[in-house]
């Protein structure tokens, strides 16, 4: 048997040995934990979560404050708030692991060093934190897409003569529920527990981390400070973000053409190439004969 194979089952052998002595110390607390926290439903996925809980707290005392700052915003910008960074790295942990056996398969079979596979523990930390970005991203986009209907039923609402909560109650209730509803929900939240309207707001663009709902909270605070009518500013953010948003798609359909160059040179022009001189080349390597 191949040097890598063996290597590859010791280690699964090793990360089941390491996993069956928890469970084998702990059964009988392990469960019943798990069974609280789960209220007897899916005691299986609560254990798992419970082991990860626990393997994090084990290595929290490396984890330094400013780490720990930044990873927590990261998790409230995904709409996760209540991850946990220890829990974070035992998944990096489980990629290193996961990608470093993969890549040592893939090395094995094409014959290439197997000292590469280290990079497979490289992949597997980045990983996570790619998969984070890529969440942040993908909520940010639903936020920016469902912003100007929202901005546009508190406008009417603001217009209408209700005050800034009862327009933002109004924006909840009758606006699409996703991420946008949600952080309107929490804002309108701490306002009721006794923070500031220029505090909560403020609290929820760093939530948000998006450049178009800072731009509309920051005016919104000056126009708060300055006395002037809401109605007058919401419309005008209104205005504007739909422009904004216009020019945002013909920018897009502008760069569509340079898009479709290289899968058009890299795919279809040699496709076509082909079906047009295959058959002469053919005939030329063949003497002409038919």
């Amino acid at each position: 048997m191949d040097n890598s194979v063996l290597l590859f089952v010791a280690t699964g052998c090793a990360l089941a040995a390491v996993f069956l002595f928890i469970i084998g110390i702990y059964p009988a607390q392990l469960m019943e934990q798990a069974s609280e926290e789960s209220g007897g439903k899916n005691v299986l996925q609560a254990a798992k979560n419970i082991i990860i809980r626990k393997m994090g707290t084990a290595q929290s005392r490396f984890i330094t404050d400013s780490y720990r700052e930044k990873m927590k915003w990261k998790f409230i910008a995904m709409g996760k708030d209540d991850m946990q960074v220890e829990d974070f790295i035992v998944y990096q942990e489980f990629a290193a692991v996961f990608f470093t056996l993969f890549l040592l398969v893939v090395l094995n079979f094409f014959k290439v060093r197997l000292a590469y596979s280290v990079f497979g523990a490289v992949i597997g930390f980045v990983y996570p934190f790619m998969w984070i970005n890529d969440q942040i991203k993908k909520r940010q986009k639903k936020i920016v897409r469902s912003l100007p209907y929202a901005l546009d039923l508190l406008t009417l609402s603001v217009e209408a003569g209700l005050d800034f909560g009862a327009a933002i109650q109004t924006v909840i209730d009758k606006a699409q529920g996703g991420p946008l509803v949600d952080e309107f929900s929490l804002m309108l939240s701490e306002i009721r527990m006794g923070r500031t309207r220029e505090e909560s707001m403020r609290n929820m663009s760093k939530r948000i981390q998006v450049p178009a709902v800072s731009a509309f909270v920051t005016n919104l605070i000056q126009a708060d400070r300055m006395g002037t009518s809401l109605g007058k500013i919401l419309r005008i953010q209104s205005t504007q973000m739909r422009i904004e948003r216009t020019q945002l798609a013909e920018k897009k359909a502008n760069e569509a053409p340079v898009k479709m160059l290289f899968p058009l040179v890299a795919c279809i022009f040699p496709t076509v190439f082909m079906v047009l001189f295959g058959p002469i080349v053919y005939t030329m390597m063949s003497g002409g004969a038919t």
